[in-house]
């Protein structure tokens, strides 16, 4: 299933939002490794999503 991620600061927001996933999944994961894994493939996803968008124009 697709989403449509809407963020005031596009692609820079959401590579953050992969890096607190990252992070906050490496602080869970003794305490809650199914949690821990399941925040690690939102962040694969979102960043596979990420590295599918064209690169952005360099306006002169």
């Amino acid at each position: 299933m697709a989403a449509l991620l809407s963020l005031p600061g596009g692609a820079r927001d959401a590579s953050e939002l992969v890096e607190a996933l990252l992070v906050a999944a490496q602080a869970r994961e003794a305490t809650a490794p199914e949690l821990a894994a399941r925040w690690r493939t939102l962040a694969d996803a979102i960043g596979d999503g990420l590295d599918a968008l064209p690169p952005p124009r360099q306006d002169t």
